[in-house]
């Protein structure tokens, strides 16, 4: 378990709120959560503690919105992923290419692209290279649902981190970099 850390704030023996003495420091759910568990197991580190549940917190919320924009926009978690993939490579790929983006056997790429053609959200046509062979390609209709989908979630993220400023997003990001950098070494944490 991780050792405690010294936690005993900014030094200036404060609050640690903004000095004008009307409020306390921010408080968040996490805060409680720690406050519970630290008599429960002594050595727990709160900042790691803390850390660690928000984060889980974070993925939980933005899950949860995600699942509802699918909903509201009548998509499917399945078939936001294949558009996602398609409009990722440009908008246009063949059925190859998607089963590889996607980690599926073709057999299954192709029973999505047929609920997908039916709803007029992609289209299958010959491929310039190989008359052999179609060619996906995202419809308008597609494009819009897709792009309606990612911006309920792309406004929440927004709407979060937009509480820091530009320089602590980026130290937020750089910091997170270096965590992700060890829970993927062996290939612990990989994103497929």
């Amino acid at each position: 378990m991780a050792k405690k850390s010294d936690n005993g704030g900014n030094g200036d023996g404060g609050d640690g709120g903004d000095g004008g003495g009307v409020s306390g420091p921010l408080r968040d759910w996490t805060d409680g959560h720690v406050e519970q568990w630290q008599p429960v197991l002594p050595g727990l580190d709160p900042d790691i503690e803390g850390a660690v549940t928000r984060m889980k917190k974070l993925t939980v919320h933005l899950r949860r919105l995600r699942e509802q924009s699918l909903a509201d926009f009548d998509l499917e978690r399945q078939e936001f992923d294949t558009l996602h993939k398609l409009a990722g490579r440009g908008g246009r790929a063949t059925p190859s290419e998607l089963a590889g983006d996607l980690d599926l056997a073709p057999a299954s790429v192709t029973g999505r692209l047929d609920g997908l053609e039916r709803r007029d959200l992609i289209r299958r046509t010959p491929s310039k290279a190989d008359r052999r062979r179609v060619d996906v390609e995202l419809t308008k209709s597609g494009r819009s649902i897709w792009l309606g989908a990612m911006d309920v979630l792309g406004h929440e993220e927004y709407r979060l981190l937009g509480v820091l400023s530009r320089e602590e997003r980026a130290q937020l990001s750089d910091m997170l970099r270096r965590v992700m950098m060890v829970a993927e070494e062996g290939g612990g944490a990989r994103w497929t």
